[in-house]
């Protein structure tokens, strides 16, 4: 199956883990989601436009960008199906790959890999991905190796498009960011509404106030939400006792834990596990 952008969806709306073959199309709006984005174009690239600063993505390079940034393709020269991969901004973070490498991404740089030598395979675990991901194959496999590409990525020679594209600069990312990177950075611990105001520099009620209204949550929502994920990958791809993961996913109290789970799944830790391993 080949995507396109569906201009019906809604901003900040999650992808999750994916590995898909998109067809590049005109965007007429942009697309806001708040995972990592990876795209790899075997043939001809395309042309982003982020945050109103055009940015062309060459064919053969493993291309990152934080998906929370705008961005939106604006010309392309074929419609040849190219790969895209998602991997949630918790996840992203709970890999602590180098500072450099993290702290362009959060700044809205878009980053290229400069080793021809490391983009040989790149098409080749693109497929394995797509397999894993979509056709029962192992997704906690596709993940390993996702972060172990990115990781390469992180150490080895990068480069920027910098003739077309200027990184936003740390006070330019705006408030509801900043509230998602601290949520993501903090979820697994005993966090409160107003550590994450402090955190932020703004009062505890009006942090509430946007970020409900851009992702359509309140912050304790989208903190058990994250918690949640985090629980959901362990479940998934480890034997961790549930136990365990309920307080390593930040919970304090398993009949809370279950409480949401069961809202969120519609099934229990156990039967989640037992689905997907």
């Amino acid at each position: 199956m080949i995507n396109t952008f569906d201009e019906s969806r809604s901003q900040f709306k999650p992808y999750g883990l994916t590995c898909e073959l998109w067809s590049p199309s005109i965007m007429r709006k942009p697309d806001r989601h708040n995972e990592i984005e990876i795209n790899y174009f075997p043939e001809v690239g395309i042309t982003y436009l982020f945050q109103g600063n055009k940015v062309v993505v060459p064919p053969k390079k493993l291309t990152v960008f934080w998906g929370l940034i705008p961005h939106q393709i604006i010309d392309f020269k074929s419609d040849n199906p190219y790969y895209v991969c998602t991997v949630p901004f918790s996840v992203f973070l709970e890999w602590k790959l180098s500072a450099p490498f993290v702290d362009s991404l959060l700044k809205g740089e878009v980053l290229f890999e400069a080793l021809e030598d490391n983009s040989r395979y790149d098409e080749f675990l693109f497929n394995n991905w797509l397999k894993d991901i979509n056709e029962g194959g192992s997704p906690e496999v596709a993940l390993l190796e996702i972060h172990a590409r990115l990781s390469r990525m992180s150490i080895g020679n990068l480069s920027s498009d910098k003739k077309e594209h200027t990184a936003l600069q740390s006070n330019e990312i705006s408030q509801v960011e900043r509230i998602a990177i601290f949520i993501a950075q903090n979820y697994f611990n005993p966090i409160k509404v107003s550590d994450i105001g402090l955190a932020v520099g703004l009062h505890p009620d009006h942090a509430n106030s946007i970020f409900k209204k851009t992702f359509g949550s309140t912050l304790s929502e989208y903190i058990t939400e994250e918690r949640i994920s985090h629980a959901q990958r362990k479940l998934a791809a480890t034997d961790q006792s549930i136990t365990d993961i309920v307080f390593d996913c930040g919970f304090n109290s398993i009949s809370r834990f279950n409480a949401a789970f069961l809202k969120i799944n519609s099934c229990t830790p156990r039967e989640y596990r037992k689905r997907y391993r």
